[in-house]
């Protein structure tokens, strides 16, 4: 793929102004008009109300996506987190289905157990903490590769460590087609590398389990646009994150890496409202692109770009009037130069409300 022109990277620094602009654009979309008299940036207390009288049960939404909608104002929750990797096979540089992988160069295995923390600021503004550790064993040596045997590679310490903030400018309508729309920030924080100094493992990202996706070790910006609609007895959850990797430092140089794209699309169907009791389909992307936002030539990373597409099935279910879990299993179902592995994961939610009744969000 060509390299974007110098023009495209200088409009693409420009922050905030692509998803403002996206937003705008949604906006007329639904018909509302964009006059400084008639348009407001943050949802009528008659709109929140009323969204949160129609059907949403409370349970825990999707795995492998933040909730779109956020927090109420004064409300917190807590997210215990296990994200596991068994991966054996992996993709060459044309995207190919399952059966065009092959086996290794790289049998990695791991575990990523994270705790992310939110709370409502107010009914527009939700502040997020994501942290937790990682673990992971491979077999990548020379000798391996040539059925010979040989040493793992394994390491274990601190993940990184990201800051969210999250706004919602317009809350879906429960009597029309308007869905949910949130603006997703976050900073990503290399702890491993500064606390621990933790190992990259091959391949060099952080788990999909914090999303979006990252590179491991390595500070970046995301920002993103997020949707949600409720059609009873389905939910519909959608995503896009572009994280631009910022300028690192290696043995005396300056590194710089390909920005990532994050795509997420879920379908939920709740059986029982009482209970909380649904099935998910999760359909999560991770696109390695061959520029940066900066323009700067690329001297580390995989500079030819990859593609992972996986499809998570899970179940989700309500543990008590503060608890909710959820556990499913991702599977690689498409990659260009990335592996193809199986991704069984576990989420448990604990709210807490001044009220001390949970609003589901």
């Amino acid at each position: 793929m060509r390299q974007l022109p110098h023009s495209l990277y200088r409009t693409s620094l420009r922050g905030t102004s692509w998803a403002l602009t996206l937003l705008a654009l949604f906006a007329v979309s639904w018909g509302v008009p964009l006059t400084a008299s008639s348009f407001e940036w943050t949802p009528s207390d008659e709109e929140i109300k009323k969204y949160r009288k129609s059907w949403n049960p409370f349970s825990h939404g999707p795995v492998l996506l933040q909730a779109v909608d956020i927090q109420p104002k004064g409300q917190a929750s807590v997210r215990e987190f296990l994200f596991t990797q068994i991966s054996e096979r992996s993709y060459g540089n044309q995207l190919g289905f399952p059966t065009d992988s092959r086996n290794g160069p790289v049998h990695l295995y791991s575990l990523a157990p994270s705790i992310n923390a939110t709370y409502g600021l107010t009914n527009h503004v939700e502040m997020g903490l994501a942290f937790g550790g990682t673990a992971f064993w491979a077999r990548d040596t020379d000798g391996f590769n040539r059925r010979k045997g040989g040493p793992d590679t394994s390491d274990a310490g601190l993940s990184d460590t990201s800051l969210i903030v999250k706004y919602r400018p317009i809350v879906q309508d429960p009597d029309g087609w308007r869905p949910s729309v949130t603006h997703f920030n976050q900073l990503v924080l290399p702890t491993s590398k500064w606390i621990t100094n933790t190992g990259k493992p091959p391949g060099g990202f952080s788990p999909l389990g914090r999303l979006p996706n990252t590179r491991f070790g390595e500070m970046g910006l995301t920002e993103g646009l997020m949707f949600r609609k409720n059609l009873q007895p389905f939910r519909i959850s959608a995503a896009t994150f572009y994280t631009y990797s910022m300028p690192g430092h290696e043995n005396g140089l300056t590194t710089y890496s390909p920005d990532v794209i994050n795509t997420r699309l879920i379908f939920e169907h709740i059986l029982d409202d009482k209970s909380g009791f649904g099935y998910n389909v999760e359909i999560s992307g991770l696109h390695g692109l061959t520029w940066r936002a900066d323009g700067h030539a690329m001297n580390k990373g995989q500079q030819n770009g990859f593609n992972i597409i996986g499809v998570e099935p899970a179940i989700q279910w309500k543990m008590g009037e503060a608890w909710v879990a959820a556990a499913g299993v991702l599977f690689t179902v498409a990659g260009q130069n990335a592996v193809d592995a199986i991704y069984p994961n576990f989420s448990l939610f604990w709210y807490w409300s001044k009220s001390g009744k949970v609003i589901m969000r």
